[in-house]
């Protein structure tokens, strides 16, 4: 019965601290009370428009997509598998590069090899 007992109290810990760690992911500006900081930071308001899943239309996935890989040298490649996912998933991360936990279909989208598929 303890051991039970046990295991779900690990259980609950680990969610309890997946959910903080997901928490500081989704709002990074924000400190909680008991903070080091002494000055209030302003949360910079996200725009969650073709950044979280379903939240793009079709046609908007060339314009998303030119952001994304307008950094890379591979730039043919990157277009092509960034559109075909973007049509799976209609979103794709902000920026250049990482930010896949918005997008979460783009994120777990994996190659044969296991590797990502999407850029």
């Amino acid at each position: 019965m303890a051991r039970k007992l046990s295991i779900v109290v690990l259980s609950l810990s680990m969610i309890l601290l997946l959910l903080v760690q997901n928490s500081s992911l989704m709002f990074p500006g924000h400190h909680h009370r008991g903070s080091n900081s002494t000055a209030p930071t302003k949360l910079k308001r996200l725009s969650h428009h073709g950044v979280t899943e379903g939240s793009l239309h079709p046609e908007e996935c060339s314009p998303r997509c030119t952001t994304r890989c307008s950094k890379t040298a591979y730039k043919k490649p990157c277009m092509f598998i960034c559109q075909k996912c973007c049509a799976k998933c209609l979103c794709v991360p902000p920026g250049t590069y990482g930010n896949k936990q918005f997008c979460p279909c783009y994120n777990n989208w994996k190659t044969k090899r296991g590797g990502p598929k999407c850029p």
